[in-house]
């Protein structure tokens, strides 16, 4: 392609220009025009035959089969392993109600958490975090995925980032109280 390209641009400048006369007239046809020489590869011609070149009409592709969905360990190991879906959600449902609960006892009775846990919070606190965990573990044994909500106000991620300030919360409080020797409120 190169080399026709460059032969078609030499043999184009350095060719003569051709005048050619009339016949009848004896004036010049075309006066000052180069000859240009192009180089082109052809096509395979296809025969001209209609009734042996009808084409078919073209057939749709067919679309790729959607994927499965990854199928989700309900192995009690994979469920509660460090990096597993069970265990900082459990934690943080158990901090988002252990801050409310915390917070709601130390307005209505004055009492700090350490108190409360003395004052018979203690059992409280044991049967709460066995019933809640027990039910955040039952749909994760049944194979549902924990992102299953990923849109909306509701979602995976923003019960993830309420617990985890929710942790923060009750261990900023719990030191708080300590460093004041008293109730927060």
């Amino acid at each position: 392609m190169a080399a026709s390209a460059t032969l078609s641009s030499y043999v184009g400048s350095t060719a003569p220009r051709i005048v050619q006369k009339s016949r009848s007239s004896g004036l010049p046809l075309q006066r000052g025009r180069v000859l240009r020489v192009r180089c082109q590869s052809e096509q395979e011609k296809q025969p001209l035959d209609k009734s042996a070149t009808v084409t078919p009409p073209p057939q749709p592709t067919p679309s790729p089969a959607p994927k499965p969905a990854a199928k989700v360990s309900t192995k009690f190991s994979d469920v509660l392993a460090f990096s597993g879906p069970a265990p900082e959600r459990i934690n943080g449902r158990l901090a988002m109600l252990g801050f409310v609960s915390a917070m709601a006892v130390e307005v209505a009775r004055g009492d700090d958490l350490f108190a409360q846990l003395m004052n018979g919070g203690l059992p409280w606190f044991v049967g709460t975090a066995a019933v809640f965990s027990v039910a955040s573990l039952i749909p994760l044994f049944k194979g549902q995925n924990v992102q299953s909500k990923t849109e909306g106000f509701m979602n995976a991620n923003a019960e993830l980032w309420n617990g985890r300030f929710a942790m923060m919360g009750l261990v900023a409080l719990a030191f708080t109280e300590y460093l004041k020797g008293g109730p927060l409120v």
